[in-house]
């Protein structure tokens, strides 16, 4: 599945990139909230979400980058968020959080930072909906993939299928056209994709490319 992120959309023409992603093959609207305190950028929060909202023919994939995210998951429902990712390293109750993702009807998902191992995930990944694994430093978009995130995945997935827990694993940062087949092979389910697709002359051709590499 392919989830381009709305963070490298032309902001001055939202309406039209959220239409052209509804067109296109993605799956998900990957949507990236940063308060500039767990992350060192701030992007955009709960109106820019309930607009996406309005518009977006497919489910919002929201990630907190923020410190304390359990004092907004009600807020971020009532935006429109149909995921909901917590970083671990900013959850202190994780358990508690993800079930308080799942009540208000929310699929709970988990992001996890590259210094991270994945054997934190190991107590929570049944009751995971979907692991978020950034393969860049989160906080800004454009960089390069950090090549030992495919011994992550490959970990990650080991972890899943040992546990037969159905957990997607989601890549976030620096993925290619060029990477994204090696990023699949590895156990990718979902590919988040901001600054390649954005920056792209066709944005929805480069989805439909990174597409078919899935297949």
């Amino acid at each position: 599945m392919i989830a381009p992120s709305v963070l490298s959309a032309d902001f001055l023409n939202l309406g039209r990139d959220v239409e052209m992603i509804n067109e296109s093959e993605a799956a998900l609207f990957h949507v990236d909230v940063m308060d500039g305190r767990f992350v060192p950028n701030i992007s955009f929060g709960l109106p820019v979400i309930k607009a996406i909202k309005k518009l977006a023919k497919k489910a919002l994939d929201v990630h907190l980058m923020i410190v304390e995210p359990e004092k907004y998951f009600e807020d971020f429902k009532n935006a429109g968020a149909d995921i909901l990712s917590v970083h671990v390293e900013a959850s202190v109750h994780l358990h508690r959080s993800l079930q308080s993702i799942k009540a208000l009807g929310m699929k709970a998902g988990v992001a996890i930072n590259p210094h991270t191992p994945v054997s934190a995930l190991s107590e929570v990944i049944m009751d995971t909906d979907l692991v978020c694994m950034m393969s860049v430093n989160p906080g800004f978009g454009g960089q390069s993939f950090i090549p030992n995130t495919l011994n992550k995945i490959r970990e990650l997935k080991k972890m899943i299928t040992e546990k037969g827990a159905s957990t997607l694993i989601e890549i976030d940062g620096g993925v290619t056209l060029e990477n994204a087949a090696t990023i699949i092979e590895a156990g990718a389910d979902v590919l988040v994709a901001g600054n390649t697709v954005f920056s792209a002359a066709d944005p929805k051709k480069m989805i439909s490319d990174l597409h078919r590499l899935s297949k």
